[in-house]
């Protein structure tokens, strides 16, 4: 059985889908792997590295992606790379990106067995193999440093001879995984933390890391969380008393990181241009949620901007930021999928599609689309 790692094609995406490490991991299930050339630069990781753990490098890729079983990516293949990939092979990435009804439907016509990362569900036995939780960490802790490096001030209390410096006021919007690293690094730096989600379950975690929690006045009939355990879109009444609450919290803040998502939907919007007039000069926004539209629409993709005094920051792929750790549990991360799928003795793939996990993220299979939820889109 071979294994085949593809060096990303997006031009900010910086990590890689296997790192040495790991490489070496499949080496010893004995699996056969192979590498693009000069597919780990941008973590950190050379041909050298993958080749001393065991991995050949490929001398002509089409033909290594022609005859791989597994393929490992980050982001989704290019048409020409789906075109190469032989009748069953398994490809394994963050393949939700893009998932049109025509792109679903490439999957299927190629036979290709595909399974998106971001759908792996939030039970016990799937955490070693949760790739949102594991990149939305280090994107929570990245996003507070990318903001003090624009910050034109100190972020702790420093009380000096010549007068004292106060410390920065961080607001922290929406409190999942990135959220909660970002209070918590935002708290070792000195700063004084507040936090507003809309699951109110959110508020104990909140104040366990020393922020302040922020909630819209308590309506027991609006549960802000869906039973996977993400935020779901709440009603007009309650947005608009979030709204407000938001607005005149903001007028006081530094610094405002922004982590909301709605699985599947676009983000939402928290920070309208208005609310941004609204903000001290010299404050500063990183937007998380840029790639999904943003919860401030003034936010652009991997570019830092200025509007009314305030800074916005709006890194597409902020984990890629630190890429060689990002890397490192990414590639972990597959690893712990795949060796679910593996039968040791035979060392063959195996899908079981009653598995709960793999059939959660199993988007297409023997040339059909197999995803409960992508089914009837993919008729379109």
């Amino acid at each position: 059985m071979k294994l085949l790692i593809l060096k990303e094609k997006a031009t900010n995406e910086t990590r890689v889908a296997a790192t040495p490490e790991t490489v070496k991991e499949y080496v010893n299930l004995g699996i056969a792997v192979e590498v693009e050339k000069k597919t780990g630069e941008k973590s950190g990781f050379n041909d050298d590295d993958y080749k001393k753990a065991g991995a050949k490098i490929s001398a002509d890729i089409e033909k290594s992606i022609e005859t791989a079983d597994i393929l490992l990516k980050l982001q989704p293949p290019t048409q020409v790379q789906i075109s190469k990939m032989k009748d069953g092979a398994a490809l394994i990435g963050l393949l939700a990106s893009n998932l049109t009804p025509s792109q679903i439907k490439k999957y299927a016509d190629a036979k290709v067995s595909t399974f998106a990362m971001e759908f792996i569900p939030r039970i016990t036995r799937a955490q070693n193999m949760d790739v949102l939780s594991s990149q939305s960490n280090l994107a929570g802790y990245k996003a507070v440093i990318d903001a003090v490096s624009e910050f034109n001030r100190v972020i702790p209390m420093m009380v000096t001879a010549a007068g004292t410096i106060r410390p920065a006021k961080t607001l922290i919007l929406g409190a999942g995984v990135a959220g909660l690293q970002a209070i918590a690094t935002a708290k070792r730096l000195g700063a004084i933390v507040s936090a507003f989600d809309v699951r109110t379950a959110a508020k104990e975690q909140v104040e366990s890391l020393g922020a302040t929690f922020i909630q819209v006045e308590e309506d027991k009939s609006e549960d802000g969380e869906t039973a996977t355990g993400y935020a779901k879109e709440m009603s007009a009444e309650y947005k608009k008393k979030q709204s407000a609450l938001i607005h005149e919290t903001l007028k006081e803040q530094d610094i405002v990181i922004c982590t909301a998502l709605i699985p599947g939907k676009k983000a939402p919007v928290l920070i309208p241009e208005k609310f941004v007039k609204d903000m001290k000069q010299g404050s500063i926004i990183v937007d998380l949620a840029v790639a999904s539209g943003g919860n401030c629409p003034l936010s652009e993709q991997d570019k830092v901007i200025e509007r009314s005094g305030v800074k916005i920051v709006g890194y597409s792929n902020t984990a890629g930021r630190v890429a060689n750790d990002a890397s490192k549990l990414y590639a972990k991360n597959l690893f712990n999928f795949i060796s679910l799928m593996i039968e040791k003795d035979a060392k063959k793939l195996k899908i079981d599609l009653e598995d709960e996990i793999i059939a959660s993220c199993l988007l297409t299979h023997d040339g059909a689309v197999v995803h409960n939820s992508l089914k009837e889109e993919a008729k379109k």
